[in-house]
């Protein structure tokens, strides 16, 4: 029997919307009933025995309505298996786990989520505003850092651990 699952996601550019599609697709393919959904179009958690929550990271931060959303939802959310994500850094970093913002931190221990899992971004020319006095400097930051095979594995992972809980007792 499979789970239902949501796959919520709040986004500036793009590109962790597409992230959500391939963690979507990957759940699906291992047997799962998934919904993909930006953040701000979901009203209700209720219908889903998992949920999966991912916003971009900028500047240490989630997307206010990524916090918005666990925060208005945190109740049911604990009834539920959560995984969270978020995605942003770039250059040296991109391998780098990033520290999870203590707000969503707070929010994470309280739904008793599993541990925030770090993903590469990306970076569009488009997104460098004039106000960026050194743009040279960040043309080497330019394009998809993003780790396909690394986001299918955990994808994967998390499949596995919901069929696992189906499976238990």
């Amino acid at each position: 029997m499979s789970n239902k699952v949501l796959v919520a996601y709040a986004t500036k550019m793009g590109s962790t919307g597409t992230m959500a599609a391939v963690i979507g697709s990957e759940l699906r393919a291992a047997g799962h009933q998934v919904d993909v959904h930006e953040i701000g179009a979901v009203l209700a958690v209720s219908e889903y025995d998992a949920v999966i929550v991912g916003s971009a990271i900028y500047q240490g931060r989630w997307r206010p309505e990524a916090v918005r959303f666990l925060r208005d939802h945190e109740r049911q959310l604990r009834n539920r298996r959560v995984w969270l994500f978020h995605s942003g850094p770039i250059g040296r970093s991109k391998s780098q786990d990033q520290p999870t913002p203590p707000d969503v931190a707070r929010l994470a221990r309280l739904i008793e989520a599993a541990p925030v899992k770090t993903f590469a971004g990306e970076l569009q020319a488009d997104a460098i505003t004039e106000r960026l006095s050194r743009r040279a400097e960040l043309d080497h930051l330019i394009g998809d850092s993003r780790d396909w095979p690394k986001i299918r594995a955990w994808s994967r992972e998390v499949a596995t651990a919901l069929q696992t809980a189906r499976v238990q007792p």
